[in-house]
């Protein structure tokens, strides 16, 4: 039965986009944050770290965000300045999923930042599993140098996403249909 369950969720996961109150039960965040830490992982270097931001963290974000687009474009406005604080509140729960690369003599930075990510697709697996809605986002704010430095990140580390996680809002997404043919084929050909 569960492995029916589990292939099912996987086979029927979907982002959710609009997310509401309440954020995840502790025991839910327990899950899917511990489901991160079952990512594949090459050498076992457990290359990432997670900040979990909500309440008035995220307000405190925003003003991170905005910032950042007004050292970029002196001209925005204050409706274009709003959209960028109220991003991290477009969730009661928002995790910045954070790449901690280093050198290794057989494990590439590139397979570290791909196990990152790994962490964040269980995650977005749990969530659905658990019925918590779950988006995946990045964007210019992910990869902006003011933001990094004002998150703690250091040489070496890289945001690989804001993970927004609450109860989704209206119906999900139907999922489109996709054939395996269209992208597996056998080699050589």
């Amino acid at each position: 039965m569960f492995i029916m369950e589990a292939i099912n969720a996987l086979l029927h996961r979907v982002s959710c986009g609009k997310l509401t109150e309440p954020a995840p039960s502790l025991a839910a965040r327990e899950a899917i944050f511990s489901a991160a830490l079952r990512a594949a992982d090459h050498g076992n270097l457990r290359p990432w770290r997670f900040l979990v931001i909500e309440g008035a963290a995220r307000a405190s974000l925003g003003k991170v965000f905005s910032a950042a687009a007004l050292a970029d474009d002196s001209d925005l406005n204050e409706a274009q300045l709003e959209r960028y604080q109220k991003m991290p509140t477009r969730a009661p729960l928002l995790v910045v999923a954070i790449a901690q690369t280093s050198q290794h003599p057989k494990v590439p930075q590139i397979e570290q930042v791909v196990a990152a990510g790994a962490a964040v697709q269980n995650m977005l697996n749990a969530a659905f599993a658990l019925g918590v809605g779950a988006y995946w986002r990045t964007g210019p704010m992910a990869y902006h140098p003011s933001v990094m430095k004002d998150l703690g990140l250091v040489e070496g580390e890289s945001v690989v996403g804001f993970l927004y996680l609450g109860s989704p809002e209206g119906k999900l997404k139907p999922l489109p249909e996709l054939a395996v043919a269209d992208y597996f084929e056998a080699w050589p050909v």
